[in-house]
């Protein structure tokens, strides 16, 4: 990711972080006002939402720091570490939600909802709505995995104050008070299904799991006639900091200058279809017909 990039989701992130903020401030001052864990649990997911915009914030400032000598690929994981930091984080607050629905399921008190909370929990709703779209728009848009990842954080939000109203608005109807206890526990299943795929987004970078398709890959390497054969095509990191490396095998006649302009050529076809960031790497070999690459 370029540098101006970066500036612009630390600008995103601080938006989003007040957005948070506000959304989990109102939650659990009125959940509290009217004894309701299960809205008071979903003001602390907002707030935990709040505290990953924060990690993220610290995660992009390091991630945009240039290459040295220590750090010759640049400092971009920081980005996925903050990530993985989020995951941990949000199991964390799902297991406390979890410990507090148990207490109260065997001692549960009846919230006194009001049309105040109501409202408060509609709008939230809609504020959430229009946080999570946006960011997950820019974060395709600045190809910023900390942005994505976080949207999909911010989505479970939607689904988990969905619940809540329904719940609410059951008491208020004269559904049992166990019901709020409940919901708490599904508010907990959606923060331990976020943590579930922003940890295994990150991982997977972290691991290196193959991010492009290699037959997209060798097709595109393939459309050069002097390619007779490619074979070991490898791609790690993100869409955003691509790195990709493979053999490719031309007639063994061809001199140095044409070998060095046809892996410009497949460089550069590769970066105009994949990221024009990208960094590829090609290993030539002399083709022969006794040779068969391996799958």
């Amino acid at each position: 990711m370029v540098k101006d990039n970066y500036k612009r989701v630390q600008g995103i992130l601080v938006i989003i972080l007040l957005m948070n903020w506000l959304v989990a401030i109102l939650k659990i001052v009125i959940g509290t006002c009217i004894k309701s864990t299960s809205m008071t649990a979903d003001g602390l997911h907002s707030l935990t939402d709040g505290i990953s915009n924060i990690v993220g914030l610290i995660g992009i400032g390091l991630a945009s720091k240039p290459e040295d000598k220590e750090h010759p690929y640049g400092h971009n994981k920081y980005e996925t570490l903050c990530g993985v930091f989020i995951a941990v984080l949000l199991f964390f607050v799902g297991s406390k939600i979890i410990i507090n629905a148990i207490h109260l399921l065997q001692n549960p008190v009846k919230p006194e909802i009001t049309v105040q909370s109501l409202l408060v929990l509609i709008i939230t709703l809609m504020i959430n709505i229009a946080v999570s779209t946006a960011e997950y728009r820019k974060g395709k848009e600045l190809s910023s995995l900390i942005l994505v990842s976080d949207s999909m954080h911010t989505r479970s939000d939607i689904f988990v104050s969905i619940g809540v109203l329904i719940t609410v608005t059951g008491i208020k109807l004269g559904l049992p008070p166990v019901m709020d206890a409940a919901v708490s526990l599904v508010v907990a299943v959606f923060i331990f299904h976020g943590a579930y795929e922003v940890g295994k987004t990150n991982c997977n970078i972290l691991l290196d799991r193959v991010v492009v398709d290699t037959e997209e890959i060798k097709k595109i390497v393939m459309s050069f006639d002097m390619v007779k054969d490619t074979h070991k095509i490898r791609s790690r990191g993100t869409l955003q900091n691509l790195y990709i490396d493979m053999h490719v095998m031309v007639e063994p006649y061809l001199n140095i200058s044409e070998t060095h302009t046809l892996v410009h050529e497949i460089e550069n076809a590769i970066r105009s279809k994949m990221n024009e960031n990208a960094q590829v790497i090609v290993h030539l070999e002399p083709y022969t017909k006794e040779r068969i690459s391996p799958n």
